[in-house]
């Protein structure tokens, strides 16, 4: 769809802090001010937790879990020195919640991410708000061939109490609602956008 006008893109590397630091410097330059930081770098290829060579393990955990912890810094230094302080929201997982088999570094990950973001909304309090969203299954460009194609998909997605898996958007309407002044009153908190969930096996039993 159409960008807003004033949208700005600006590379960076949020797994290195230099990076992120310039990133910041060149936000409050352009703008004097930053009132929203939304960590939504993340990902993992799926691969045997057995065999998960130690780079992959350690560049998965700096993409899902440092990053954050780069970006959060950065954006709080400036927030803390302004009168209406500010909001960052990070992104989780249902993978960081349960068992995550064939994605595990990166479900302890997004679990590390989940308890970071407590911590953070203590130690920042009350300046700055600090909230996270566990998403479930969203339908990116890469949805349906994770699944192995659209009857995957379909099949996937009946597992979601809903009837669907969740579009971008629903992702992005909670992240807006944390980071405006609606959740004032919201820090620490874990927003679970998951459709109801995953249909428990006794329960799909019981129903018959």
């Amino acid at each position: 769809g159409m960008l807003s006008a004033g949208v700005v893109f600006l590379p960076a590397d949020v797994c290195d802090h230099e990076s992120v630091n310039g990133l910041v410097a060149s936000i409050v330059e352009r703008f004097g001010r930053l009132d929203v930081a939304v960590n939504n770098a993340g990902g993992s290829p799926g691969t045997e937790a057995a065999t998960a060579s130690p780079r992959f393990s350690e560049k998965i955990v700096a993409l899902n879990l440092t990053s954050a912890v780069h970006v959060s810094q950065a954006a709080n230094a400036v927030m803390q020195a302004q009168d209406t302080g500010g909001s960052i929201v990070n992104i989780a997982s249902l993978s960081g919640l349960r068992p995550s088999p064939g994605t595990a570094v990166y479900g302890a990950a997004k679990a590390g991410l989940i308890n970071l973001t407590s911590s953070l909304a203590m130690e920042w309090a009350p300046r700055v708000r600090v909230n996270v969203v566990s998403a479930g299954m969203v339908r990116t460009e890469a949805f349906e061939d994770y699944y192995g194609g659209p009857d995957g998909a379909a099949s996937v997605a009946d597992t979601v109490p809903l009837g669907r898996v969740a579009e971008p958007a629903d992702v992005g309407n909670a992240v807006a609602w944390l980071a405006s002044d609606l959740a004032a009153f919201v820090s620490g908190a874990n927003l679970v956008v998951h459709g109801g969930g995953e249909r428990l096996a006794f329960f799909e039993h019981q129903q018959g």
